[in-house]
Parts: structure tokens; C-alpha cells; sequence
């Protein structure tokens, strides 16, 4: 990677006079840089004020239900095929009014919820058909009486708050049997159910933030000392996930501040410092505006994006300060030291953030839009990297330079080093051991042993939620307390698993007597798994109707062979539940209502409704899965189980490549590769023992961390390698190593993970679980690489070819440190 870069070091002439500098000197791309400094800094100027101005005018924070779920799964295509029969099956919001003082049968509260309820009918985006409650005339009540069917909606036409409407409410709530799904079981709540649209009446996608802000502005803020609300949906979710990504936002500038202290604390150079920090700002804020005019959005997983670009950008923009930082010190021009800088390791940060852009862009094969958009998100960034701190960077350092104290520090710092007179020197003196014989051994067998318990421990990762509620959200969040309300006082859960039964015929007068007697059995079938707490079908209803047209006669409670008596019940099922059976009476939803949404309950429902599906295939009908939001859930740990192992193969197989490419020899990358996997495996573990599952939010920390962590192998063994050709001895050239990008390897694993170890306080819990996992991956990668390199190599590279044609440069490294010596 780093090339000629060791070499150089020593090689190249000091140039105290620009005078005396060739300006026609370097490769092409390096003269047309820094011949044309001013135009390129005019350009970035521009592109600046132009990419700002897009992101004041057009950056847009939102988030689609259709981008998290995985389009092209089976599941995923069977659920949006059918979806126009599924009313409220899909994206909806339930809202709980409760009365805490009393029961719903208060005229007060009654009122309360009246209001409240045409507030959300009203609302944009909302399904107005399908909205139910007690106060909406499609929720109905039906009983048989000596003379026939007698119904009407729930709440009388004739309420007037008197005692006596209240009475004939009760009796119709308790007729209609929606006690534990419209109102709770203790009778002291009741639930608005609001199926929500693709698209508002302008035809304009909905705005999760806006809507949620509507429904704290206009609905909860109706709630008093008599009325409290619950709500949760995925818009609600959405919504809080947005407003959480306000106070993320802050710990930008906390990242940023922490990495101008890291940096400024090694250099102690405060312009240098600036510039490093202002280049991975500037990258930030092309992205940013690339986004924009690309009409995408940031949601709440592509907003952690910017904060790993910033981290990536200083990380790299360190290694050019520090370049520069020793060139000035000897005595070199400061624009003939960025010229020197940008030829030794131009073409290591460009390897290095191609084999970041492989973590990114593994992403891709995850079939789940939000995950893509998030890949393509950080492509931009690490792409913009290449040229604000790449070819920007050290233009502006070749104008501003560095401070000559500070330049002159880090040579003195680097001769009291060589001498063993700092406390960091014995530290490298330590690591140096690393590449004898009995240091390396134990290095080895500690770090298999620790792999081989992370792995033991990593057999235990599970797919999917590992906790009940959102666990995008902390526990103790509103969100998460108004979900364990609902849970805990009505008889239906929010997780709903929904099979759908599909039949050919496309008329209600037909013979549909196979297709409700499957349904029928599907429903005893889900009934007997552990996690469902009961079912609801157009068959279940139909044996009730059926049974009461004939006085409710026991024995009339089945779904009867006879067309002319099934369809009767059949149409009634259509007056009174239309989300049981579509107008054509060609679409069955199976309701299944589970105790919660963790990965082992999907897997055991999918399973069962799965087996069902394949031994009850008929000409006329089919069982299609899956539909609901758990079935939603189960489609996609699927997706995610089965990118999981395949995108690891695909980062590593990419990255084992870049190693190859870069070193030319299989024992280099063997030794660059290894840290990387013990850290993975590590991971895993880490995950395990924090209840993390592998998820839509998780699943991308892995191949992000060996993406970018592979950076500290790459910067340390390149430079190794070529001292050890030529001809240093294995100690000697890891010790050089160490002392020329050693120290900012050091400096890019603290500065990546302090820029992302202040996601562990954000209020959004998977990006706290991201910022943790990262933390670990950067850290873990950083000391993998100081102490298995050396280790590995002493088995692997204890050797390398010293070609002939380099005595020259032997003599140059001798000489170099006989004059470092005497500063």
C-alpha cells in the first residue's frame, strides 16, 4: 500500500530553498495538484458554498415503511401483491385513550375520546375507511333475536351522555365482543386503530417527523389529569427515532472536539490541527449536499454515516500532518514537504479508503433499501475523502505549513525514542518484543485461545429482536412505556403475524366451503403454537354467524357444506369485519396475534404457518405468508440471516484481495487478515453477552469494521515490509515501523472510536449498540495490529529478500539514522 513510502522517507533530499525544489518534479496527478494549488482551492471553495447551500435549502430527515422491509423477499412480494385487501395490516397506528379515573362508561371521557377521534380522522396520511373504534359506525354489533339478525354500530345514534345511551353502549360493547381489542380488558380504555397510507391526498410520501409531531401537537396534547394517551405504529416509532436524531446531531460536535484535542495533544500544532479537522468537516459537508441533490433523505440509520466519514477523514488527514510534521522538522520547505508527504502515501490513503469503501459497499447485497441508501451514503463520503483530504489537505498544509516547534518536538521526540528516553519509547520496546520468539508464541496462543471462546460464544447469536417493545428505542422511552400499556391491557398485541389465504374463485356466490374449512384448520394450527395468543379468521366468524341464524344452536357452530347457508354468512362476515375477507371473497387473512416480536416467537409462527402452506396447496386456493408487522419482522431476519454470512464472505474475500494486490505475497496478507478475524469473532461474542441480535440496525457494524479497520494493517506492515527488503533485520524494521506510522495508528484508532463512542449515550438504542460494536471493532483492530503483526510475522516474515539494487537505499536508512542521533 504505502509503496515506496519507508524509502522515501530517508531518500528524499532536504529542501530548506523553493528555489532549488523542481517543480516539475513527482507524477503527473502530483504536479497538476500542487502546479494549480489556487484553482483547486477556488474549486473547493465553490463546490463548498454550493453543496452548503443544498443542504440549508433541501437536506430532508425522514424514513419510508416501505424502504425497511426487503422488497424482493417472497414474503415481502406476496404482502404487497395483496395489500389492497389488507386494511390495517400493514403501516397503522393505535392510539389508547385512557381514563384514569374511571372506566370508559364516563360521559367526560367519552366526550375526550369523541374529540380525539375525529382529530386523528382527520389527520393527513390516515385510511379514513378503515379507522375503528367505538366511535366509528363500522365497528358494529349483531346478535339474533327470535325475529333474525339485529345489529347497528356500537355507539347508539342516540348518545346523548344521558345514563341511559351510556347503558345501551355497554350493552353493545359487550354484543360486539371487542372487549381486549377496541377497549381493554378493565374497561378502563379504549383503542383507536388508524391505518395509515403510502401517500397523503397531495400524493407526496408521508412525513413520519411531521406526523408525529401532529399527533404530540393535536392528540396527546388533549391528555389531563382525567385523560392519559398511548400511541405506537411505526410512524410513531419513526417519529421519535427522528426527533432522537436532533440530540445525536449534538454529539457531532462532541466527536469533533474530541478529535481536534487527540490530534492537537500528538502534534501540538494548533493550524495543522485546524486543517485536519476543517478537511473532514468540508467532506461532511459535500456528502451532505450530494445526498440532497440527489433527492435522497437521511434516516435514522444514514445519519451515523457522517460521523464515521468525519472519523475516517481525520484519521487519514492525521497520517498527512504527521508526514509533513517530520519533513518540516528536518529542515524541508513546508510546500516541498507536502509535496514529499503527498508522494509517499497519496496511493497508501487511496488503497486505504478503497478497502474502506469494500466495507460499504458489501452493503449493497443486503435486499433491504434503507441498508442500500446507507451504503451508497457512506460510498459518497469515503469517495468525497479522497479529495478534500487527500489532494486538499496537503495543498492547504503547503500554505499554511506546520509549526516549526511542533515540528521540531516530533524529531526530538523521535530521537528520545530511538534512545529509549520517553515513556512512549518503552512502550515501543515492549511491542518490539512482540517479534521474538517466546513474546510471539504467547501472543499467538492468547489470542486463539480468546478466539476460540469468542466463537464458543458467538454460537449463540440469534436473528432478530432479542428484547419486547421497539429496541430501536431505550426501554424506559415513552414509545416503549406505552407499548407495555397496551400489551398489558388488551387481549391483542401490536405483533401481528398474518397468513394470507388466497383463492381463485373471485366470486362470493361461489362454493368457498374448502377454502374456510383450511382456513378454519390454519387457525387451530397457529392456536397450538407457543407465542400466539389467539387468532381471528373469517372462518372463526362464520361458525359464530352461522351457529347464531339458527338460535345459536351448538351444533350449527361450523362452517356449513351448504353454498346458499355459507355465503350468507360469508356476506355478513363483509357488513362486520371487512378486514376477514376482501369484497371478492377471494382473500382470507389469517390473524395471528403473538405475545411479542422476539426472534425464537417469529421462527416458531413462520415455521408452523410454513408447514401448513406446503401440505395444503389446492387448485383453488393457496396460503400465502406473510403480512402483519410480525410477519414484516420475520420476513426480514430472514433477509438479514441470510445476507449475514454472505456479506462477511464477500468483505473478506474483497479485502483479502486489496492485501494481495498491495503486499504481492499471501504470508503478508495472512498476517494483515488475522487480527481482523479474531476481532470479528470477538464481536460476535460482545453481542452475545450485551443481548445484541443480528439485525437490520447491527447487521452492518462487522463488515464496517473490518472495511476500515483493515487500515492499521495496511499503513503498519506495508511499511514493515519494505525496511525488512531492505534488508533490516525483522525487530529493527518493526521498530521503524512503529515510529513512523506506528504512533498515528495509534492516533487513528483512538480518533475513530472517540468518534463514535458518543453514540453509547444516544437515546436511539440500536445506535447506541452500533456505537459500542464499533468502539470495539476500531479498538480491537488497532491493538490486534501492533501486537499480532509483529507476532505473526516472526513465524511468517521473519525474513525478506534484500535485492541488490537496494543497497543504496540501506545506506540512505543508515545514514538517516546516524543523523537522527545527533538532533
Amino acid at each position: 500500500m504505502a509503496g515506496n513510502s519507508s524509502e522515501q522517507i530517508n531518500s528524499m533530499p532536504v529542501v530548506r530553498d523553493l528555489a532549488a525544489f523542481d517543480a516539475k518534479s513527482g507524477n503527473a496527478l502530483e504536479r497538476l495538484v500542487f502546479n494549480h494549488r489556487f484553482a483547486l482551492i477556488l474549486l473547493c471553495a465553490v463546490l463548498s458554498v454550493f453543496f452548503g447551500y443544498k443542504v440549508a435549502t433541501g437536506l430532508q430527515i425522514n424514513a419510508s415503511f416501505e424502504k425497511m422491509i426487503p422488497q424482493s423477499s417472497p414474503y415481502i412480494r406476496n404482502y404487497v401483491a395483496n395489500k389492497g385487501d389488507l386494511k390495517g395490516l400493514g403501516n397503522s397506528l393505535r392510539i389508547v385513550v385512557e381514563n384514569t379515573r374511571g372506566d370508559i362508561y364516563d360521559p367526560a371521557y367519552l366526550e375526550a375520546l369523541r374529540k380525539i377521534n375525529d382529530t386523528v380522522f382527520l389527520m393527513p396520511g390516515v385510511d379514513r375507511p378503515w379507522v375503528k373504534s367505538i366511535w366509528m359506525p363500522a365497528v358494529r354489533w349483531n346478535i339474533v333475536t327470535e325475529k333474525g339478525y339485529a345489529g347497528g354500530p356500537v355507539m347508539p345514534s342516540t348518545y346523548n351522555g344521558s345514563a341511559a345511551s351510556i347503558d345501551a353502549l355497554r350493552s353493545n360493547i359487550a354484543r360486539a365482543g371487542i372487549t381486549g381489542s377496541l377497549v381493554a380488558n378493565d374497561l378502563k380504555s379504549s383503542m383507536i386503530v388508524v391505518p395509515l397510507l403510502e401517500r397523503d391526498a397531495a400524493g407526496q410520501p408521508i412525513n413520519y417527523a411531521q406526523l408525529s409531531h401532529l399527533l404530540d401537537d393535536m392528540v396527546r396534547a388533549q391528555q389531563n389529569g382525567n385523560v392519559r394517551i398511548h400511541i405506537v405504529g411505526f410512524a410513531k416509532l419513526i417519529g421519535d427515532l427522528i426527533d432522537g436524531l436532533k440530540q445525536v446531531m449534538t454529539y457531532f460536535g462532541v466527536a469533533a472536539a474530541i478529535a481536534l484535542c487527540v490530534i492537537f495533544f500528538y502534534t501540538r500544532c494548533p493550524r495543522s490541527t485546524f486543517l485536519v479537522v476543517a478537511c473532514s468537516l468540508v467532506a461532511v459537508l459535500w456528502q451532505l449536499g450530494i445526498v440532497t441533490a440527489l433527492g435522497l433523505v437521511i434516516d435514522p440509520y444514514s445519519v451515523l454515516v457522517p460521523f464515521l466519514v468525519f472519523a475516517i477523514g481525520v484519521s487519514h488527514g492525521a497520517q498527512k500532518m504527521n508526514g509533513i510534521l517530520q519533513d518540516v522538522g528536518r529542515g524541508t520547505h513546508k510546500y516541498v514537504a507536502a509535496r514529499y508527504t503527498f508522494r509517499r502515501l497519496f496511493l497508501a490513503g487511496l488503497t486505504a479508503l478503497m478497502a474502506d469503501m469494500v466495507g460499504f459497499a458489501v452493503l449493497t447485497i443486503i435486499d433491504i433499501p434503507v441498508i442500500k441508501d446507507l451504503a451508497l451514503t457512506a460510498s459518497i463520503g469515503v469517495g468525497v475523502l479522497v479529495f478534500t483530504n487527500l489532494l486538499l489537505l496537503p495543498v492547504l498544509l503547503s500554505y499554511f505549513g506546520v509549526s516549526p516547534v511542533a515540528a521540531q518536538r516530533t524529531l526530538i521526540e523521535e530521537a528520545d525514542e530511538q534512545r529509549g528516553r520517553s515513556r512512549i519509547a518503552r512502550l515501543w520496546s515492549v511491542l518490539d518484543r512482540f517479534t521474538e520468539r517466546r513474546w510471539a508464541l504467547a501472543a499467538i496462543v492468547v489470542a486463539l485461545l480468546l478466539a476460540g471462546a469468542g466463537f464458543a460464544v458467538s454460537e449463540r447469536l440469534q436473528i432478530g429482536d432479542l428484547d419486547a417493545g421497539a429496541p430501536e428505542l431505550r426501554a424506559d422511552s415513552l414509545y416503549n412505556r406505552d407499548n407495555a400499556f397496551i400489551n398489558g391491557h388488551y387481549g391483542l398485541s401490536s405483533d401481528m403475524f398474518v397468513v394470507i389465504g388466497k383463492s381463485s374463485l373471485t366470486n362470493c356466490d361461489a362454493d368457498h366451503y374448502q377454502m374456510l374449512a383450511d382456513v378454519d384448520r390454519l387457525e387451530m394450527a397457529l392456536q397450538d403454537v407457543r407465542g400466539v395468543q389467539t387468532t381471528s379468521s373469517a372462518a372463526s366468524l362464520t361458525r359464530l354467524i352461522t351457529s347464531g341464524a339458527y338460535e345459536g344452536y351448538p351444533k350449527w357452530y361450523t362452517i356449513n357444506r351448504t353454498p346458499a347457508i355459507l355465503n350468507r354468512s360469508l356476506f355478513q362476515v363483509l357488513l362486520d369485519r371487512p378486514d376477514l375477507i376482501s369484497p371478492a371473497c377471494n382473500t382470507m387473512p389469517v390473524i395471528a396475534y403473538l405475545t411479542d416480536h422476539k426472534a425464537a416467537t417469529l421462527n416458531r409462527v413462520l415455521d408452523a404457518a410454513q408447514r401448513f402452506a406446503d401440505s395444503h396447496k389446492n387448485p383453488t386456493h393457496q396460503f400465502l405468508l406473510a403480512a402483519g408487522s410480525a410477519g414484516i419482522d420475520a420476513a426480514t431476519n430472514i433477509v438479514v440471516k441470510e445476507a449475514n454470512q454472505r456479506m462477511l464472505l464477500l468483505v473478506y474475500a474483497a479485502v483479502i484481495l486489496l492485501c494481495l494486490i498491495t503486499f504481492r505475497s499471501w504470508r503478508a496478507a495472512v498476517v494483515a487478515l488475522v487480527p481482523l478475524v479474531i476481532t470479528s469473532v470477538m464481536c460476535e461474542a460482545l453481542m452475545v453477552m450485551l443481548g445484541i441480535g443480528v439485525k437490520v440496525a447491527t447487521l452492518p457494524v462487522i463488515a464496517l469494521g473490518v472495511g476500515i479497520g483493515v487500515d492499521y494493517a495496511l499503513y503498519l506492515l506495508s511499511v514493515q515490509l519494505n525496511y525488512q527488503r531492505a534488508g533490516l533485520p525483522l525487530r529493527e524494521a518493526y521498530r521503524r515501523a512503529v515510529q513512523f506510522t506506528g504512533k498515528v495508528v495509534a492516533l487513528v484508532g483512538v480518533t475513530l472510536a472517540a468518534g463514535v463512542v458518543t453514540w453509547a449515550w444516544s437515546p436511539i438504542k440500536f445506535q447506541a449498540d452500533m456505537g459500542i460494536l464499533l468502539t470495539f471493532m476500531f479498538v480491537g483492530n488497532m491493538i490486534g495490529a501492533l501486537v499480532l503483526i509483529p507476532s505473526l510475522s516472526h513465524f511468517l516474515l521473519r525474513t525478506a529478500s534484500a535485492r541488490p539494487e537496494r543497497a543504496a537505499v540501506r545506506n540512505s536508512i543508515a545514514l538517516a539514522a546516524e543523523k537522527s542521533k545527533g538532533v
